[in-house]
């Protein structure tokens, strides 16, 4: 069970509930550490002072806000705490929304809610209940890491979960993004709608292509250099042509594949050619060459190789005015 990374309640009209947030998702991403290429020698993040050069610790750094280019005013953990903000040390309800009028670019970061202690499973399970029950979602503010920001609560297999949400201002305007209109017949539509039903599932969970094929070729890569030899090839019969195709063509061509994947006949997919105007030519361009092997070579020497005696970086002092500060 991960550690809580929060606690507080939820408020909810007059009603508190207690709550632990913990975190509802796990990074499993490969990390890569920095290294001298000359030597390898392992690479450094150091937070020095400005005005004496020292090497800091984290208990002797705090926070502070530059009023000018003279005078810094410091903050402590505890100030920010004590902020007269409603929301400082709860998770505060504004309203309800259905679920589905929620712009899924704007969610951003899952965590479940647990009840904190026994008086809180009763108005906990309360809310989620009525949650279900009519299908909405709660949008809330809270504030987290030095800012306010929105949420969304929703109810997951007896659980809320908490997403933290964009602000309306944080979301950039995809209007000039569109393209152009362009002219399609129904032909063309219903094969592009044939194609989703033939690739259609009941759901994310448990299919073949719902893995991380870059971590699998990324430790392939990693085990390889680590005894030795060189790692694998990508296979070159595999990557896109980069010819343009016949919409129509490809459409019906992706149609039958997919019914066979999933071992069904692509008969039934067979939709009558529409008669080619003369004037349409196919149009072809260069075939994009594959990721050369070198590329990836230099890539996996910057993640594995023989540590050497590693340079220690000499602590350069600078001089600089000391700032005026206040409490």
């Amino acid at each position: 069970m991960p550690r809580p990374v929060w606690s507080g309640a939820i408020s909810f009209g007059l009603v508190t509930i207690p709550i632990k947030v913990l975190p509802a998702t796990e990074n499993h991403s490969i990390s890569f550490h920095q290294y001298h290429l000359e030597d390898m020698g392992r690479v450094r993040t150091r937070k020095i002072c400005d005005l004496d050069g020292k090497q800091l610790t984290n208990a002797e750094i705090g926070k502070g806000f530059e009023v000018s280019k003279d005078t810094i005013v410091a903050v402590t953990d505890d100030e920010l705490d004590e902020m007269p903000l409603p929301t400082a040390k709860a998770i505060e309800i504004a309203g309800f929304v259905p679920y589905e009028s929620i712009d899924p670019i704007r969610i951003g970061e899952g965590y479940y809610l647990q009840a904190d202690g026994q008086v809180a499973n009763k108005p906990y399970t309360l809310l989620r209940k009525a949650l279900e029950r009519n299908s909405k979602a709660a949008v809330a503010k809270f504030a987290w890491h030095g800012r306010e920001r929105l949420g969304l609560l929703r109810v997951q297999d007896d659980v809320i979960v908490l997403h933290a949400m964009k602000w309306d201002d944080e979301v950039r305007d995809p209007q000039e993004l569109a393209p152009k209109t362009m002219d399609l017949d129904d032909d063309e539509i219903d094969r592009a709608i044939l194609l989703i039903d033939s690739m259609t599932t009941d759901g994310i969970a448990g299919q073949d292509w719902a893995t991380d094929r870059y971590t699998e070729a990324l430790e392939q890569v990693i085990e390889a250099k680590a005894e030795g030899k060189q790692p694998p090839k990508p296979d070159e019969s595999q990557a896109p042509s980069g010819q343009v195709l016949d919409l129509m063509d490809a459409l019906q061509e992706s149609v039958q594949k997919a019914k066979s994947a999933r071992g069904e006949s692509g008969k039934d997919a067979t939709v009558h050619e529409l008669p080619k105007k003369k004037t349409a030519a196919k149009k072809t361009t260069k075939k994009t060459a594959a990721k050369s092997a070198a590329t990836k070579k230099a890539v996996g020497k910057k993640a594995v190789g023989t540590k050497s005696t590693a340079k220690k970086a000499p602590e350069k002092k600078t001089a600089a005015r000391k700032p005026r500060r206040t409490a």
